[in-house]
């Protein structure tokens, strides 16, 4: 039987003294939770002053500040190094937890990480939280191949996006295969950590009941990324499919996605020199890679087509309506409402 209070959250957070103040709140209302570590990622605003006046005096909240910004897996780290709780969650600075979260999670048996379903809730939603649809826990094991497969984009399908996923991780398992995030990666972060984890024999269960709220807001960073930190997310990629003992199919899913984050790389590398210098310079540069080609012309292509008006949805639509990550069956009855 779990302890009362066994897990650590920890909040990595730059500029975001407007939200997180909720979603700390949101953390000290779980009994589980036994520490809350944030850390100050060289915000330009208040971050730190409002996460303390989030504290609610029960000597939860510990708030480490950073004098320049190294970005999340740095921060993450930093907050692991100074917490002792044997359980890691991880809240983002604009994101929140459903009443109620952590009780359903540690009930699960056989674990060395979990998570639930996600709803994502446009910003004015998060003022007002909504009901949300109770789903039936449905647990089982991810399986590695399946995770990166559900990180791989395909154009007109909506895909799992398990690598939004935040999962409850045992902080022995990360001490006894000596895993911590990748702080050369400012995208990807989660996915590699997580597959190196499965990699390395780690059983990630996922339910599909829901206790973790996204916050998507016009200007989130998620969707923006520089070409330097899509190179490095492929290098990921290719330093795991040589350090790691994969079977068959995890191996080709890597493969697959090395190559789709790759494509992604050649097209924004392509479109910088055509910014920077123009399109004989840019084209000169994609014909001297003769593989990148593909992905370079089906991208410019595929912007082409958007522009005229044949764009799909986001994947994050905010159309007003909560989506959930995880597609499941609803269970009779709604989730209760945050406070």
């Amino acid at each position: 039987m779990p302890s009362a209070t066994e897990i650590c959250v920890i909040i990595a957070a730059r500029d975001a003294a407007a939200t997180i103040g909720s979603a700390i709140r949101s953390a000290l209302s779980e009994p589980e939770v036994a520490e809350i570590v944030v850390v100050d990622d060289g915000s330009r605003d208040g971050t730190a002053e409002s996460a303390l006046a989030a504290d609610d005096g029960t000597g939860r909240v510990a708030v480490l500040r950073l004098t320049r910004n190294r970005g999340p897996a740095f921060a993450r780290n930093h907050a692991i190094a100074h917490s002792t709780a044997p359980l890691l969650a991880i809240l983002d600075a604009d994101d929140f937890f459903l009443p109620g979260r952590f009780a359903r999670l540690l009930a699960q048996p056989d674990w060395d990480l979990i998570a639930d379903n996600i709803v994502f809730l446009d910003a004015a939603l998060a003022q007002n939280v909504p009901e949300t649809a109770e789903f039936a826990a449905a647990p089982r094991l991810l399986e590695l191949a399946e995770f990166i497969e559900g990180n791989v984009a395909r154009r007109g399908v909506r895909r799992g996006e398990l690598g939004f996923l935040k999962p409850v991780i045992r902080r022995a398992f990360l001490e006894r295969e000596e895993l911590r995030y990748d702080e050369e990666l400012r995208l990807g972060e989660d996915y590699e950590l997580y597959v190196r984890a499965l990699a390395r024999g780690g059983r990630y269960k996922i339910v599909h009941s829901c206790g973790y709220a996204a916050v998507v807001r016009p200007d989130s960073l998620s969707g923006r990324h520089r070409t330097e930190d899509l190179g490095r997310l492929r290098d990921a990629d290719l330093s795991i499919l040589e350090s790691e003992d994969l079977d068959g199919a995890a191996r080709a899913a890597l493969v697959r996605h090395a190559r789709h984050v790759g494509g992604r790389h050649a097209l924004r590398r392509f479109l910088d020199i055509r910014s920077a210098s123009g399109l004989a310079a840019a084209g000169i540069h994609a014909l001297a890679d003769p593989l990148a080609l593909p992905a370079i012309v089906g991208g410019v292509l595929r912007d082409k087509i958007d522009a005229r008006g044949g764009a799909l949805a986001p994947s994050h639509p905010n159309s007003g309506a909560p989506r959930y990550l995880l597609v499941a069956d609803a269970a009779p009855g709604v989730r209760p409402k945050a406070g």
